[in-house]
């Protein structure tokens, strides 16, 4: 199985973040992984994506237009994004910060208040980690354990900022489940 993801949003939304714990979630699986981030000079404030592809395969190129998913936590992203989903793909979209949906019957669509549930546990900055669960949940691309195994990993220099992460994980997924 392949999987494609196109995860885009303002600088400074974690969007790159959360792209390399799904990365890094694969390759502890024993997957194929590519990530690629991309962002503009302007960093934070400005828009950023990053591409993933998450395979049992050895993959072909790291090179995708049309991906199969698109997860989109601005709403310059998803005029940008949104119309690139591959037919019968999934666009999961931020709605704390979207008011609006694409217009598309050819795919899935899921919403999900990522800033909204992330205040909620006490930091508006863990958006990124609500979609992620919320990803994981819709896609089951890889194992939620696995996940919150990276996240556990990668915050233990921070462990101030461990918790609210992983609550913030498990809520999304919960909420997608």
């Amino acid at each position: 199985m392949t999987t494609e993801l196109i995860v885009a949003g303002f600088g400074g939304q974690g969007v790159l973040l959360f792209g390399k714990f799904l990365a890094l979630s694969g390759l502890k699986e024993g997957k194929e992984v590519v990530w690629i981030p991309s962002y503009g000079p302007e960093m934070r404030g400005g828009t950023c994506n990053c591409t993933v592809v998450v395979s049992d395969d050895p993959i072909g190129s790291p090179i995708i237009y049309s991906p199969k998913t698109v997860v989109v936590m601005n709403k310059p992203s998803l005029a940008k994004f949104g119309p690139r989903v591959h037919s019968d793909g999934l666009l999961l979209i931020n709605s704390s910060l979207i008011d609006t949906t694409s217009d598309r019957t050819d795919i899935r669509i899921e919403t999900v208040p990522a800033n909204e549930v992330a205040m909620e546990l006490g930091n508006g900055k863990a958006a990124n980690m609500v979609a992620l669960g919320a990803y994981v949940a819709l896609t089951n691309v890889v194992e939620f354990d696995t996940v919150l195994n990276v996240v556990e990993e990668s915050f233990q220099k921070k462990k101030e900022f461990l918790e609210l992460n992983l609550a913030a994980v498990k809520k999304g997924y919960e909420l997608a489940s």
